[in-house]
């Protein structure tokens, strides 16, 4: 503790900041999720399988969007780049309160599609920023703090859109017109105060010194994705993410789910949603804290990433009871600790590309995981909307066994493609 005091703390005020830009980005993908069952019933009559072509619309602009704003943010600089980003995102959240009955579920089609776009932008910026401003022992924790973000606007967004929208969907445009006043003010301070903390004036040359110990000094030199992309730590990475898949369906359908197996309105809604991301809020920054204090130990980076994400991934396993019970609380518990596990294991392999990669590179590689992360999600949506529409509630059952029990699976595959965690050169090499 002596140690952060004494080399500044102007990075927590950065860290601040990419905090509340991933809460507010939640708040935005977040809405859909919570006022969904609301608008199928009341306004606009979705089948399950048109939900899923808005959601995946979405999903297929995150995909692709990560990997071009990925490589765009490591090309024109975090400041920018972020800046671009999150001002797609606020002017397609406006956009949502234009559509009428007549455009139905195309209407939300065209505006999240421009939505996920715009949001894409969101985590390869956070990850680049936190590999410039922290050292390799505060990463991973630095990283469950702006993380937990995400769990926080989706608190908020079943806490305040029912102070504005009623059971029957009457006034839901209120809802996105709150998430564009945040995004508008978050922007106006992110270009007032960010720069690098090598040529920041509020940064000592202490902090600076304790910023960079733990790390080599990088040439200028820019590194496209196309040169990452092949890397068998990429890849790694990119398995890893697969899991995305089961935190977008608690997002998107956690609340279709709960509706139909105990029959929640809007307003009933809230306090269930609430207490899953309230617990999945401890989830991130625990999980976080946890690999950073293994190696403030002196455990390896290998041991301490991967012994904590095995720990996820056991706490996980129990959501595939989530169906099995007729006690709504129960059910939003398991749920809860899954969502907290998925936000550790999250944190986690996050940290794994700045833990390997130099930090020109970070935001690529993050944008090409987050992209299969993506698809994978995709195809997800799409065959639980299938289902669901087929075979009913029931369909449910088949959802939670796979997102319980991918984590170790996957965890499985990544040590199996990467033995040994280790940095790469600024070549992309490894050290000798």
């Amino acid at each position: 503790m002596e140690e952060l005091k004494k080399s500044g703390r102007y990075r927590w005020k950065i860290l601040s900041m990419l905090f509340f830009a991933t809460t507010i980005n939640y708040m935005d993908r977040s809405i859909m999720g919570v006022l969904g069952p609301t608008l199928q019933k009341y306004v606009f009559h979705w089948t399950n399988i048109q939900y899923s072509y808005i959601t995946n619309a979405f999903m297929v602009a995150y995909a692709s969007g990560l990997l071009i704003m990925g490589g765009i943010i490591d090309r024109i600089g975090t400041r920018l780049g972020y800046a671009i980003s999150i001002a797609i995102w606020s002017f397609f959240s406006l956009l949502h309160t234009l559509i009428t009955r007549s455009m139905g579920w195309i209407g939300f089609v065209f505006t999240r599609f421009g939505l996920g776009f715009g949001e894409s932008g969101n985590f390869p910026a956070c990850i680049k920023t936190v590999g410039e401003w922290f050292p390799v022992k505060e990463r991973a924790f630095a990283t469950g703090i702006f993380n937990a973000g995400s769990n926080v606007g989706a608190i908020f967004a079943p806490l305040i859109i029912p102070l504005f929208v009623a059971n029957n969907g009457k006034h839901w445009q209120y809802a996105f017109c709150i998430t564009f006043i945040f995004s508008l003010t978050w922007l106006i301070c992110w270009l007032k105060i960010y720069k690098k903390p090598e040529s920041h004036p509020k940064v000592s040359s202490r902090e600076l010194e304790y910023i960079v110990g733990d790390s080599s000094l990088e040439s200028p030199a820019k590194i496209a994705w196309i040169q990452v992309i092949f890397l068998k730590e990429t890849w790694a990475f990119a398995i890893a993410k697969i899991t995305d898949a089961a935190w977008w369906f608690y997002l998107f359908w956690g609340s279709f789910f709960l509706h139909a197996q105990f029959g929640l309105n809007l307003q009933g809604l809230a306090l269930p949603l609430i207490i899953i991301y309230v617990i999945a809020d401890a989830g991130s920054i625990s999980g976080g804290w946890l690999s950073s204090h293994f190696i403030k130990r002196g455990w390896t980076v290998n041991k301490s990433r991967k012994i904590t994400l095995l720990i996820c991934a056991l706490i996980i396993l129990p959501v595939i009871f989530a169906t099995q019970t007729k006690n709504e609380w129960i059910s939003v518990l398991l749920i809860g600790i899954a969502a907290g596990g998925h936000q550790a294991w999250s944190a986690n392999v996050f940290t794994l590309v700045s833990d390997i990669f130099p930090k020109k590179a970070t935001a690529s590689v993050v944008g090409i995981g987050g992209m299969v992360g993506a698809i994978a999600s995709i195809i997800a949506n799409f065959s639980l909307g299938r289902i669901l529409d087929s075979y009913g509630k029931s369909g449910y059952f088949f959802a939670f066994l796979i997102v319980g029990s991918v984590y170790l699976v996957t965890l499985f595959i990544v040590h199996l493609i990467l033995p040994v965690i280790e940095p790469l050169n600024e070549d992309l090499s490894h050290y000798r």
